[in-house]
């Protein structure tokens, strides 16, 4: 019985907070290596399911980078990173479309299996993440920095009770298709969209002040706040483009951004849909 009465007050706990976040659009950004682990994907994926048969409407934006360094390894492709961005020659795209569209099936047919309805889309068809050639120290190739987003076809799949999966390759004015960071592209969805929260999955517990101590944790900060521990040399190396994709999401009209990790069992609804949240909240 008291079990039972643990999971009524749960439930109570999240009521609220479904009734404010009813038919919001939540952009969720799924990629690294937990993407490759199928429990935990599966286990993102059933509360992408649960989201959107509570109301809300999920938005799933993937990468793939272990899948595609594989991939090249395979071939006997060498892999070059310039600020965290591949190196991308028409080879090197080819082999990079070919995993996030392979990727992309797979959870567009495992979402499907939960009973929920999901449709693939990729960025690079009908204008969605509209790009320039990114500019850096050495040549990247085929590498692009978002422009402009037409967030219509994602809103089309939205209102048909879908759930839409983008992919993040872009089209350049030169019709040509550029790789795309999935952390850039999610955040630029989700201020096209009007989102009300970003969410970013990762393999770690979120910002702490110490990555030795876990009890230095920070479960919410303010983007001033952030922007002091990036110039303090806090946040650092990979984490530094996702923070700096929760300060583009909030300068420019998204609710809130979140920094989670996807390998706590139900992450995105602890985060979502309890007062204590489980991961890192960065606000305005």
């Amino acid at each position: 019985m008291e079990e039972a009465i643990k999971k009524a007050n749960v439930l109570i706990e999240a009521l609220p907070y479904v009734k404010n976040f009813r038919k919001k659009i939540i952009v969720i950004k799924y990629g690294g290596s937990i993407l490759g682990d199928e429990k935990i994907r599966k286990g993102v994926l059933e509360d992408i399911v649960f989201l959107s048969l509570m109301g809300l409407k999920p938005v799933l934006v993937h990468g793939g980078g272990p899948n595609i360094s594989e991939r090249m390894r395979s071939e006997g492709v060498k892999t070059e990173f310039v600020d965290g961005m591949r190196v991308t020659d028409e080879a090197t795209l080819k082999m990079v479309e070919e995993e996030l569209k392979e990727l992309n099936d797979i959870i567009v047919k495992e979402i499907d299996e939960f009973g929920v309805s999901a449709i693939g889309l990729n960025g690079k068809d009908k204008n969605i993440i509209q790009v320039e050639k990114k500019k850096a120290k050495i040549d990247l190739c085929l590498v692009g920095h978002i422009i402009g987003i037409d967030s219509n076809p994602i809103l089309e799949e939205i209102k048909n009770d879908r759930i839409p999966v983008v992919l993040p390759m872009g089209i350049g004015r030169d019709r040509k298709t550029y790789n795309v960071n999935a952390d850039e592209s999610a955040s630029r969805i989700a201020i096209s969209l009007k989102a009300e929260k970003l969410v970013l999955l990762t393999n770690v517990q979120g910002i702490m002040r110490n990555p030795e101590d876990p009890l230095s944790f920070l479960s919410t900060l303010t983007e001033k706040e952030a922007k002091g521990l990036i110039e303090n040399n806090v946040i650092q190396e990979g984490m530094i483009p996702k923070v700096r994709a929760c300060f583009d999401a909030l300068d420019n009209g998204a609710g809130k951004t979140h920094i989670i990790d996807a390998r706590i069992p139900h992450a995105l609804l602890l985060e979502i849909f309890t007062d204590q949240g489980i991961g890192t909240e960065i606000i305005r």
